[in-house]
């Protein structure tokens, strides 16, 4: 699994990619993936919101995460600053979460 750099390639301020919330973490994956679930598990400990596109299901989708990837290799996540992230490692992932400061607070322990 090769990760790449973040990039700043994404659809128009004020829009959303796939029907998704503007200004929110979209994942574009597919279940059969690896990679995809291993992102959604890394969102999920973070405690970092996202939408997830599954592009089985929607095909359509595919095609705007190759636009805004430029690549077809998945997941494509798609930051809030309009960053972006093709096949990234954990740490990678982590790292824009903590950047933009993605995760929720931990829950207060009893």
């Amino acid at each position: 699994m090769e990760s790449e750099a973040t990039h700043d390639r994404a659809p128009e301020a004020g829009t959303s990619a796939a029907g998704a919330p503007a200004g929110s973490t979209i994942i574009f994956g597919a279940d059969w993936c690896g990679d995809c679930r291993r992102a959604k598990l890394v969102f999920d400990r973070a405690g970092a919101p996202y939408t997830y596109v599954d592009l089985v299901r929607d095909p359509a989708a595919a095609e705007v995460a190759r636009d805004i990837s430029g690549r077809t290799n998945i997941p494509v996540i798609l930051y809030p600053d309009r960053s972006h992230q093709v096949e990234p490692s954990n740490a990678d992932m982590l790292r824009k979460i903590d950047e933009l400061r993605l995760a929720s607070p931990a829950e207060p322990r009893a």
